[in-house]
């Protein structure tokens, strides 16, 4: 037979339990969420990487065909 102590502390014990439980889950929600937010950016750190190496290409050979018409140009 159970005495109304030993009751008392097996209500407690799953009243902590339940708390973790629901603790946890709210743990595993938010990892989800920094998960995915995560995979976001290393998206748009990818994107924005190739847009920056099309910026210095662009850049480059303006840099070039500035230097050809540069050695066009009468020396004074």
């Amino acid at each position: 037979m159970t005495t109304p102590r030993a009751t008392s502390t097996i209500a407690a014990m799953e009243e902590e339990l339940t708390q973790l439980e629901n603790r946890i889950e709210q743990l595993v929600t938010l990892y989800e969420g920094i998960k995915a937010e995560n995979r976001d950016l290393r998206s748009r750190v990818a994107k924005l990487e190739a847009d920056n190496r099309a910026q210095g290409e662009k850049l480059r050979l303006a840099g070039d065909k500035l230097e050809e018409l540069l050695a066009r140009l009468p020396v004074a």
